[in-house]
């Protein structure tokens, strides 16, 4: 049904015919019929990224698409809704703008709030917190029992060169004046609209800017797998032997399978030596202002990184990020959020299908909003608030077993179709496409 693609598999099979042809079949077709949807999901799709937006209703019962509409605005859907009296169910994500939709065209039907959508916002919400305190949580040591760091593993990459750190100290001097002019204009009472449009800088990064209580630095980046991974312990346990020789290093683990040449056991050992060999080439004589690999710390990991650390399950948290939420929690306020963060997520995930659901899990939640609009914390604050306004969609995702899963598998699907045309299908034919080959 792709025009192009349609006319070449016509001819194999011996009905020679144009693409316009094909298409112009294609538009003819009937649409297919089917029983009132009882329950649907509705999720919003992007016709071109960050400017036009469809939505895709989905049958869930039937688990297929029955409908796309040209924009996702409050008024076109509820003006579907109104065209199918029978919804009883509607899942969607925690837009407000379906919620007046559903609320004017299916005012009878239970909303029922994703609950993948409640933990992505979660993680948002922490996200943004984090980002606020990022510098102040940067200061904390670690903790006596370790960084959470495996044998032989790296906690930053390996020798960076003279002019490398040159253009990093470049960057962050730059970074910090734009920063002290958002903050310096943000005091003097400017909106952060007229500081984006002054100084250039998107509206996210002035947002960041202002809330930030520190200037955010950059989250140091952890290296990347190295074909010298798997023999770090090894050299690690030589060098504290006191084997210095970076060559006969190298043959050791040559010996072991090791596949890469001497310049990067080289590299290895010149940062870790007790002193630099006589004949120490110069790029490898450590570098003013680089640290020693025997000082540094692992790195705190960023906003973005936290985050994730905060909403993951205690069981499938690995060892460096229980390490990481451990240094946080040095923190009251840091630990406060996490407890928080962690009763949500355990609340939403034991209401999942494959989970038994707690016997008062909407009292559950009470008990949890209430706490959380009272804890001092302003994007916990927030996101409480918004739960509250959307109290009974987000009841009836703790108590009932719909969600919109169904719509965000579609939507992955309808992609797949419109890359097929090159993105260049028009939405008649789009549509078309979804619904017939469903």
């Amino acid at each position: 049904m792709g025009g192009e693609a349609g006319a070449r598999l016509t001819g194999h099979l011996g009905m020679q015919a144009s693409p316009d042809t094909i298409l112009r079949l294609v538009h003819r077709l009937p649409l297919p019929r089917s029983d009132p949807p009882r329950a649907v999901g509705i999720d919003d799709w992007a016709i071109r990224k960050g400017r036009t937006y469809g939505t895709l209703l989905v049958d869930l019962e039937r688990r297929c698409p029955i409908d796309l509409l040209p924009d996702r605005s409050g008024v076109t859907v509820a003006a579907w809704l109104r065209r199918h009296p029978g919804i009883q169910i509607v899942a969607r994500d925690r837009s407000t703008e379906y919620a007046r939709a559903v609320s004017v065209g299916a005012p009878a039907a239970l909303q029922v709030a994703d609950r993948w959508h409640l933990l992505l916002n979660m993680r948002q919400a922490l996200e943004r917190w984090l980002g606020r305190v990022h510098g102040r949580l940067r200061q904390l040591p670690a903790l006596p029992d370790g960084d959470g760091r495996q044998p032989g593993e790296r906690l930053r990459a390996y020798h960076r060169s003279a002019a490398e750190i040159a253009t990093s100290l470049d960057s962050r001097a730059r970074r910090l004046m734009s920063y002290e002019d958002v903050r310096q204009r943000h005091l003097a009472g400017e909106t952060l609209l007229a500081i984006a449009r002054a100084t250039g800088l998107a509206r996210a990064t002035v947002r960041k800017y202002t809330q930030a209580e520190s200037f955010p630095e950059r989250a140091i980046r952890r290296p990347n797998p190295s074909r010298l991974d798997p023999y770090l312990a090894h050299l690690e346990h030589r060098m504290a032997e006191g084997c210095e020789n970076a060559m006969a290093l190298w043959r050791e683990i040559r010996g072991q399978g090791f596949a890469g040449t001497h310049r990067q056991v080289h590299r290895f050992v010149a940062e870790r030596r007790a002193k630099p060999a006589p004949r120490t080439a110069r790029k490898w004589l450590p570098l003013t202002g680089a640290p020693s690999a025997k000082l540094v710390k692992a790195p705190l990991p960023s906003p973005k990184q936290l985050a994730w650390i905060l909403v993951q399950p205690n069981a499938t948290r690995p060892p460096r990020a229980t390490a990481d939420l451990g240094r946080i929690r040095q923190d009251a306020e840091a630990a406060q959020v996490a407890d928080m963060a962690l009763r949500f997520t355990m609340l939403i995930r034991a209401c999942g299908l494959n989970s038994e659901r707690p016997a008062d899990a909407a009292g559950e939640l009470d008990r949890w909003l209430l706490e959380a609009r009272s804890c001092g914390v302003a994007a916990l604050e927030t996101f409480a608030a918004g739960l509250a306004q959307d109290r009974t969609a987000v009841q009836a995702a703790l108590t009932t077993s719909w969600s919109n899963a169904q719509a965000e598998g579609q939507i992955s699907r309808l992609k797949m179709l419109k890359r097929t045309m090159y993105g260049r299908a028009s939405f008649a034919l789009l549509r078309r496409r979804v619904l017939i080959a469903a």
